[in-house]
């Protein structure tokens, strides 16, 4: 999917033109990955202009660059103006938002101390991640050859750019074999997730899905889709998943900023369920879309773009 231009991006604290928003080509980001990125929505709902979940967002991409020691050069409140600035320059009424840390123009050496940490925003218009009509249809999935990252070699809590090769190494094999999406297993052969997204399981009415240990990246999706599912009455089950579970769940289903609550009907050529967006998936995107659609948030989960 091609990006629709706008026609402001915010760069280290001022709007400038899409066109203007360019980095030197010796920035440290661009040798070594260095950088920490969010994926945040913001939805057109009934009340208006809604961004879902800020807060858990905004606090994730803090944890992120703490773990790599590279704080960000302005507070929460001010990240926050800043995004719905970005919005508002851009008179954009539901987007993406990706928010960007990194590392600039200093040393092109591995240390990174002596490089500023860089901030930018910027907004456009995102449909469906895994196409036209994987919400409601379900997509074709495959198990990957390739595996997150063992304990102590990537931080997998950290959502950075560096982590996203093995994401498109995962994507890439699974597109050529005519898939939609690639599953992960984490270095001890348990189910991890996909190569953006958040999986989840429903076996006999019972929600599972991996830990934090399972090297996932700790979805803000995927915690809201949880208390979802509890506040329908669901027990969730947050546990090791073993691989042959892909195989019997009478429901799989991907969760993430992008890929919202999409279905799989199929993994690795074995039929998940009756191949179509079960029950209980169903329910959550039901309830799911009340909250960024019609606005009817008992969780205070959206922040609105015009207070």
């Amino acid at each position: 999917m091609n990006i629709k231009k706008v026609d402001k991006i915010w760069m280290n604290g001022k709007l400038v033109g899409w066109d203007d928003a360019k980095i030197h080509v010796l920035s440290h980001v661009i040798h070594y990955g260095s950088s920490w990125f969010e994926g945040i929505r913001c939805y057109d709902t009934k009340r208006g202009p809604a961004i879902f979940r800020l807060d858990a967002h905004l606090r994730r991409l803090y944890d992120s660059t703490k773990i790599y020691r590279s704080p960000i050069p302005y507070t929460v409140a001010q990240f926050e103006e800043a995004i719905k600035e970005t919005i508002r320059a851009n008179k954009m009424k539901a987007c993406y938002i990706r928010p960007v840390v990194y590392r600039g123009y200093g040393d092109v050496g591995v240390n990174p101390f002596s490089c500023p940490v860089d901030v930018m925003i910027a907004v456009w218009e995102w449909g469906a991640y895994l196409g036209g009509g994987a919400l409601e249809k379900g997509i074709d999935v495959r198990v990957s050859s390739w595996h997150r990252p063992a304990p102590n070699t990537f931080p997998s809590m950290a959502k950075a750019g560096g982590n996203y090769l093995n994401s498109q190494l995962i994507k890439m094999e699974a597109i050529l074999e005519g898939y939609a999406e690639g599953i992960a297993l984490d270095a001890y052969g348990n189910v991890s997730e996909g190569s953006g997204e958040n999986i989840f399981l429903v076996r006999d009415n019972t929600v599972y899905t991996p830990p934090l240990i399972a090297a996932i990246l700790p979805g803000i999706t995927r915690l809201s889709v949880m208390k979802i599912a509890e506040d329908l009455g669901y027990k969730v089950v947050e546990g090791p998943v073993p691989r042959e579970m892909l195989c019997i769940a009478d429901e799989v289903f991907f969760t993430g900023t992008a890929a919202e609550i999409t279905p799989v009907r199929s993994i690795d050529k074995i039929q998940v369920g009756e191949g179509k967006p079960g029950p209980v998936t169903l329910h959550l995107q039901r309830a799911f879309f009340d909250i960024v659609q019609n606005a009817n948030d008992k969780h205070n989960w959206l922040n609105f773009v015009y207070d």
